[in-house]
């Protein structure tokens, strides 16, 4: 009944940007995809952080146990009513797209890079033909990151303690380990830890198990915020 009192966030019902970066090792760049859904953001926003896999690679001729680091980012999707960017505000460059995908990609000026001039926070698209589906997506990314950083500040101005995304430490911190020659998956956030890797990475039951562990973890921070105010 006490855990009532924790308001949900404002963002829980959005859908979200994932994007992921690549840290150390590996062979991803950069990805990013948008998810659409009942509390899309909800589910997914505890996923943010930097993420650690130990393995041992089929190349690898000793048996020795390699680290690689990717960086996630859940961004939740503002809508048109809580987000107005002014057109003024933006500088859209365009340019030949690089990399996979045949001549016309190459020979068109489809790539799009827009810049939000206030902030200097970037967008850019090149995954599709059409310099116009470009466009709307890097906006769409571009929405996504202004929100987002519209949502930090105001945590900040409240200070609020609720950081279970990036860690305490810093959007460099690492949040969970994926071991693979021990099968198992530790959240650092909440010294958790999970066997059956295979498992978990199918997004099965074991995901959920921990989701719900990380939700119980932050709505009790968030208690004790409120709790500590009204002190």
């Amino acid at each position: 009944i006490i855990l009532l009192l924790v308001p949900s966030e404002e963002t829980d019902e959005n859908d979200l940007i994932l994007e992921v970066t690549a840290g150390v090792g590996g062979g991803l760049r950069h990805a990013s995809a948008s998810i659409g859904g009942s509390e899309a953001y909800r589910h997914m926003k505890f996923e943010g952080g930097v993420h650690r896999v130990q393995r041992v690679p089929k190349t690898e001729k000793q048996g020795r146990v390699h680290t690689s680091t990717m960086t996630v980012a859940i961004l939740p999707q503002p809508t048109e009513i809580n987000l107005v960017i002014n057109p003024k505000d933006l500088r859209i460059d365009t340019k030949r797209a690089s990399g996979a995908g045949g001549q016309h990609v190459n020979t068109t000026d489809s790539a799009v890079r827009i810049v939000h001039l206030p902030t200097g926070v970037v967008s850019e698209c090149q995954q599709e033909r059409s310099q116009l589906k470009n466009k709307e997506l890097a906006m769409t990314k571009l929405r996504a990151k202004l929100y987002s950083m519209h949502l930090e500040e105001e945590t900040n101005k409240r200070q609020n303690a609720r950081k279970i995304q990036i860690g305490s430490k810093g959007r460099s911190e690492k949040i969970r380990t994926y071991n693979f020659p021990q099968n198992r998956v530790t959240d650092h956030r909440i010294n958790k830890t999970l066997h059956d890797l295979e498992t978990f990475m199918q997004g099965d039951y074991l995901l959920d198990e921990l989701v719900q562990s990380l939700k119980e973890y932050a709505d009790y921070e968030s208690l004790v915020e409120i709790i500590s105010q009204k002190v």
